[in-house]
């Protein structure tokens, strides 16, 4: 019998038995089950568990926090339960079945984004380093740069840019090869697609604004200008969907015998058409009038009042997944104005998130087995990952999920009013003061300060006068 029969066996009566799993799988550290009827999991049974960290429902999934060892754990519930295994892709698509139609629009948004954020990091680590090399006098008195006195490190700087400009300038193709793979289509024509969006032979976006003579196709009966969409979001999201739409349904109705010669030209080519003429200009629209309010609202006499709402806010939408709809505001926004104040509220609150992880380790400093979900926890969240952090310790106990947002909203206060902007994004948490535009960063280490003592301080108060869970799970 293995170690984790008797655990399996627990977990399976508290779950509401097989007959209650639509699909089942795993990631790194939870079980993640699509549940028949969520209703019928016990959920205070299953944290009473004593190999269950923490469980919490996201995008339709019901999730039990395992740890370390869940893979093992995985193979011997579905052995007993009797249930094959999934994907996390169909676990995904069977768990839509569990969520209202804004749920189902972030899952898709969140599809779109998340292969992107391993190049949005690195475009934002490399950002980050230009700023402190290329920006910020720091030698001969504070009146030259790490370039200006370095030739090695001016073409360190130079060769950089090389990378920060296929991340950031040409995100459209990155998009598009995303939604293409999201809904079905062909991932080379969405790369193609969007490589149209973003060509040399284009105008540059950046160069739109201030340029006197615009070049156009001219068809004779009309003329279509040659813009091109380097950053933007909504164009790129919009072209995609058009693409894969054109493309799956025509798999249908063309005989396969000329499929692979019609399919491609008939999706592609129109698509391409209709994203310069129709879409492209209406989703440059979009994403202008979106950064406008969002900065025109943080920049207003009552920038403050909606600072501390998405600093306070900001958590519980991870918790609803509604936090990825952020990725796209942030990179409108340094599409139209060379950066964002948006980015610097999400790190401030990865960090505040983090800082009352830190509060109990403290407080639990004698309980062991905790120690091995908090400490690591803490760690991630300070690096910008704040899921284990949030699920595993501060929503279990509520306390600690409160003091955080409490300090994460006076932090994005202090950013809000003091003009913070980053550079970039995809760099969270205490390295994301690396994206920082250089003459904000000394403001947000002082932000950073805040959102590390206040959740800290609150937690131990919080603890000490005994304040009872908060139910902010689902």
């Amino acid at each position: 019998m293995s170690k984790y029969t008797d655990s399996a066996k627990e977990l399976l009566e508290h779950i509401g038995g097989n007959d209650n799993i639509a699909a089942v799988t795993h990631c790194s550290t939870r079980m993640r089950f699509v549940l028949n009827d969520p209703s019928k999991a016990d959920v205070q049974k299953i944290e009473g568990m004593k190999l269950v960290k923490g469980t919490f429902t996201q995008a339709g999934q019901f999730q039990v926090i395992i740890g370390n060892e869940v893979a093992s754990f995985y193979n011997d519930f579905t052995k007993i339960a009797g249930v094959d295994g999934t994907t996390k892709e169909d676990a995904k698509v069977a768990a839509k079945q569990n969520m209202n139609w804004l749920q189902r629009v972030m899952a898709h948004l969140a599809d779109i984004f998340t292969p992107l954020i391993p190049a949005l990091v690195v475009g934002g680590l490399i950002l980050g380093f230009r700023n402190v090399i290329g920006d910020i006098k720091l030698l001969e008195g504070g009146t030259k740069t790490i370039v200006e006195v370095s030739q090695f490190w001016a073409g360190v700087h130079s060769f950089l840019w090389l990378i920060g400009e296929a991340v950031f300038h040409f995100l459209p193709v990155g998009i598009t090869w995303s939604v293409a793979k999201k809904m079905g289509a062909s991932q080379i024509l969405g790369i193609v697609l969007g490589i149209t969006l973003v060509s040399p032979q284009l105008l540059n976006a950046y160069a739109v604004a201030g340029a006197k003579d615009i070049p156009v196709w001219d068809f004779g009966f009309a003329k279509v200008q040659m813009i091109g969409y380097q950053a933007q979001v909504i164009p790129a999201i919009l072209a995609g969907l058009v693409l894969a739409f054109l493309e799956t349904r025509l798999r249908k109705v063309v005989p396969n015998s000329i499929s692979m010669i019609v399919v491609p030209f008939l999706a592609l080519v129109p698509t391409v058409l209709i994203a310069h003429t129709i879409l492209g200009p209406i989703g440059w629209t979009i994403g202008s009038w979106i950064s406008n309010v969002v900065y025109s609202s943080l920049t207003s006499a009552f920038g403050w009042l909606f600072a501390a709402i998405f600093g306070f806010a900001y958590a519980p939408l991870v918790i609803t997944g509604l936090h990825h709809m952020t990725n796209a505001i942030d990179l409108q926004l340094m599409s139209e104005l060379g950066g964002t104040n948006l980015w610097p509220m999400i790190a401030l609150s990865n960090i505040a998130q983090g800082s009352a992880v830190l509060a109990m380790i403290y407080v639990n400093r004698k309980n062991e087995e905790e120690k091995q979900v908090s400490i690591p926890a803490a760690i991630s969240c300070y690096l910008g990952v704040t899921e284990p952090a949030m699920f595993g310790i501060n929503l279990k106990y509520g306390f600690p999920f409160l003091a955080a947002m409490i300090g994460s909203a006076i932090a994005a206060i202090v950013s809000v009013g003091s003009d913070v902007m980053a550079n970039s994004i995809g760099v969270g948490g205490l390295p994301g003061i690396l994206s920082i535009q250089p003459k904000h960063m000394l403001m947000f280490a002082i932000c950073m300060a805040i959102a590390i003592v206040i959740p800290f301080v609150l937690t131990l108060i919080f603890a000490k006068v005994g304040l009872k869970k908060v139910p902010f799970k689902k």
